[in-house]
């Protein structure tokens, strides 16, 4: 069954959220009020909620030779709409994460890089070589 997910997050700014998701991820806005805002992220519901300063203390672990955040959330796109997104972040100079493949010539071989959102959400992009191995090990 396919179906989209929902995730609410706190927000440290509204306008900058919005900005970042809306004007460099070139998602769609959806609700929006003071005090939240809804996101269209690849057909999927982000809402994020104001709520002044937060702090997500997580430590980072270890795939493969790379050190990745413990808290992030992502999507997974195609090829051409992930080097198309990578090549767009790279030149506004975010501190995207440079794109590296895990999981090179095994099941579930994926490439994938990380942006930082205005809140310090760490979202990653990702594409399978073979879209049905998404879940597969």
């Amino acid at each position: 069954m396919a179906a989209n997910f929902h995730l609410s997050l706190p927000c440290r700014d509204i306008y900058k959220t919005r900005v970042f998701y809306s004007e460099i991820l070139k998602a769609k806005v959806g609700r929006i009020n003071t005090a939240w805002l809804d996101i269209n992220l690849y057909g999927n519901q982000i809402t994020f909620v104001k709520s002044g300063d937060f702090n997500f203390e997580f430590k980072n672990y270890r795939l493969e030779e790379q050190i990745l955040p413990s808290f992030h959330f992502g999507i997974i796109i195609d090829i051409v709409a992930f080097g198309k997104l990578y090549r767009e972040l790279i030149q506004l100079d975010l501190g995207t994460s440079v794109k590296t493949i895990f999981m090179k010539d095994s099941v579930g071989e994926h490439l994938s890089f990380f942006v930082k959102d205005p809140n310090n959400y760490m979202l990653e992009f990702k594409c399978f070589k073979n879209d049905k191995e998404v879940f597969l090990f």
